[in-house]
């Protein structure tokens, strides 16, 4: 089977090239590519690939403008962040849509589907896309994350904007917020209430007790079993924070965003 990916993230394109190797080792990809540009202009020169991939947001604009400029006929699966985005209001041959970043059951959701599907799909006619409207939609449908954070400190109240956040982490039921001078200070959610909050490039859900950003690691090392130790710069107690093997390619991918 031959696959294209139109990606303009390098881990990203590298993260779903591995999981589609593992799904077939059989499947070749054949190109990838960052852009609007570079798609119409590859879609123009090349034939028709098996399978397409592509993310909704490029660095040009919304991959949607692409079918307004070539005759796609070929399966695609698109892949995009917003989780409350509905495929199915855009007239493609679309067989499904993964969230990013993907996982291997999706992925092979979409392969299964692709399999039922294939030969009954119609010659796919030329979309008719409003991109302001879809544009409106990305809008509509964006994750709303928080910008600031209150804590009680005495009698006092005080906020915190989440730049100033180093990294969150749970100890006996209770979860902390470390700022980056140091301090830190209880706040009124869970971890997993924090994960919905938070704006899922700037921070990560390590492991059942962390939370962290970027600026709060100091070093990644290789561990036992294909998991990843992380350092935290200044960590609350010794113990390894560890990440499991079915998270570590995420969490590489989350590095290079």
């Amino acid at each position: 089977m031959k696959v294209i990916l139109i990606e303009d993230e390098e881990l990203a394109v590298e993260g779903l090239t591995t999981q589609l190797h593992r799904y077939d080792p059989a499947i070749e990809v054949i190109a990838a590519l960052d852009s609007i540009k570079t798609a119409v202009t590859w879609f123009q020169q090349n034939p028709v690939p098996d399978l397409a991939f592509f993310d909704i947001q490029l660095a040009d604009g919304l991959s949607f403008e692409i079918f307004e400029q070539v005759h796609i006929t070929c399966p695609v699966v698109f892949t995009t962040a917003y989780d409350a985005y509905s495929l199915r209001a855009f007239q493609v041959n679309s067989i499904d849509y993964l969230l990013k970043p993907g996982d291997s059951a999706a992925l092979k959701r979409s392969f299964k589907k692709l399999a039922l599907l294939r030969g009954a799909l119609p010659a796919a006619p030329q979309p008719n896309f409003d991109i302001e409207l879809i544009r409106q939609m990305l809008s509509r449908t964006a994750p709303k994350y928080k910008n600031r954070f209150m804590v009680k400190i005495g009698d006092n109240l005080a906020a915190f904007g989440v730049e100033e956040i180093e990294y969150f982490f749970g100890e006996n039921k209770i979860v902390w917020m470390r700022l980056k001078n140091g301090r830190k200070y209880v706040v009124d959610y869970t971890l997993e209430e924090l994960e919905d909050l938070l704006e899922p490039q700037q921070f990560y859900r390590l492991n059942r007790k962390y939370i962290v950003t970027f600026e709060a690691i100091k070093n990644v090392v290789a561990y036992t079993n294909s998991r990843l130790k992380v350092v935290l710069k200044e960590a609350p107690d010794p113990e390894d924070i560890l990440i499991s093997r079915e998270k570590a390619e995420d969490f590489r991918v989350w590095l290079g965003k």
